[in-house]
């Protein structure tokens, strides 16, 4: 959410914006939205001005009692009796009008960086670097379901009896490599300096309205019925969430932390649940990294999270490029994006693996997330970043590591964590 004064002073420029993100339809809410800004500050005059008058008024009364003027004075007393009754108006007016800017400021869209490419969806987003040869084998890797299946490792009919479509149980190596996938992502960001972290696995509407929009909480968040609670869809937002209403000292900036959790997604309006295999499925884990900073660090704090990522996927032999998002796939929050995305040798192409994203001061505003310093207090800046979700994850590891014979080799980082595995042995 944008401030409303910078909206105020630069109308322009956020229709300029929301243009550049392709939401033509929002262009009115500015006005309207200036509008409303308008009838709340002539009220509050208005209520200012009458207190002052009743005030004066007040002390006046006093004055003509004293004097023995008292139908001057009861005719003041009417006056004061005017005042407040529309007093009480205007206070039961403001916050109506209030809320009605705050429904309109939560829909505009968050001003993008300059440095963001403009185009309408994710099709526009623009390569920017490789990290690694994206080789393809001399034989044809398969599926990753029957890379799990030929190591006894998935069962998607078990979990359809019990929970339905789009969820899974793993089994065995494969659940192993798993875990040591999450174990190893959390060390490699304590290593990093970040503070660990497992958060609650359920938060309050107002935390969920405070981290994303209502377009994306209504395609992704499940609702706990008859609670004011939601499943998180990722730790990022429990974790912004602890923050909720808090001054926290300029001192203590940057706030770098990595979180596990498990995460839960509807996945509405997305490409389809998976019949076979484990890509989107509304349940996973995922380890995060979350950043919270001073507005000027912010930038420098997004290219160092996202290069972790880059990072993090190589020492498990897993080519990776990054890729920047356009104007028209950001969501409203964010002010830049780049997403990770790691080489398919088996469909010869990239897919996303992690997302990183700076919101400028938009969910810290939502969410009344400060900071206190020598120049007085001001909104924070967040920040959020995917080490690692799998089983996605787990999908860029088999596919990069898989042999001919059907072998799945154990890169060095993840071996401490296979009691010394080097290599797995296809079952079937």
């Amino acid at each position: 959410m944008i401030d409303i004064k910078f909206l105020r002073e630069n109308p322009e420029l956020v229709k300029e914006n929301i243009k550049k993100k392709f939401q033509d339809a929002k262009l009115p809410l500015v006005d309207e939205v200036i509008e409303l800004d308008a009838q709340v500050r002539a009220v509050k005059q208005e209520g200012d001005d009458l207190r002052a008058a009743k005030n004066k008024i007040s002390k006046e009364i006093g004055g003509l009692m004293a004097q023995g003027k008292k139908e001057e004075a009861e005719a003041k007393k009417a006056e004061v009796a005017a005042s407040a009754k529309r007093l009480a108006e205007l206070e039961a007016i403001e916050p109506e009008l209030q809320e009605k800017i705050k429904k309109i400021m939560m829909t505009i869209p968050n001003i993008i960086d300059p440095s963001v490419p403009i185009g309408k969806d994710d099709n526009e987003n623009v390569e920017i670097q490789k990290y690694g040869e994206p080789v393809v084998p001399a034989f044809e890797v398969p599926y990753h379901a029957d890379i799990l299946n030929s190591i006894s490792g998935l069962d998607k009919d078990a979990a359809g009896r019990t929970s339905g479509n789009g969820f899974y149980y793993l089994m065995g190596d494969a659940a192993r490599i798993h875990s040591a996938m999450i174990s190893y992502a959390r060390d490699f960001m304590i290593e990093k300096g970040f503070t660990y972290c497992i958060p609650p696995f359920m938060i309050r509407s107002n935390v969920v309205t405070g981290v994303m929009s209502f377009a994306e909480m209504e395609a992704m968040m499940y609702k706990i019925e008859g609670e004011d609670l939601y499943l998180i869809g990722t730790s990022e937002h429990s974790m912004i969430g602890k923050f909720q209403g808090q001054i926290v000292e300029e001192k203590n900036l940057p706030i770098s932390m990595t979180s596990y959790s498990p995460c839960f997604r509807k996945e509405v309006g997305s490409h389809g649940i998976e019949e076979r295999g484990v890509y989107r499925v509304h349940q996973f884990e995922k380890q995060e990294m979350v950043v919270l900073c001073k507005p000027e660090d912010s930038m420098e704090w997004y290219n160092k999270m996202w290069a972790y990522t880059v990072e993090f996927f190589r020492s498990l032999d897993i080519p990776v490029r990054t890729l920047e998002c356009c104007s028209g796939d950001l969501a409203d929050l964010k002010v830049k994006s780049c997403d990770v995305e790691a080489w398919s040798p088996r469909q010869q192409k990239y897919f996303e693996v992690g997302s990183c994203s700076t919101l400028g001061d938009a969910q810290a505003r939502r969410l009344g997330i400060r900071t206190k310093g020598e120049n007085g207090t001001y909104y924070v800046h967040t920040l959020n970043n995917t080490v690692l979700a799998t089983p996605r994850g787990l999908i860029a590891f088999l596919e990069n590591n898989v042999n001919e014979d059907g072998s799945i080799n154990i890169p060095e980082a993840l071996r401490p964590y296979m009691g010394g595995k080097e290599k797995i042995v296809p079952s079937k």
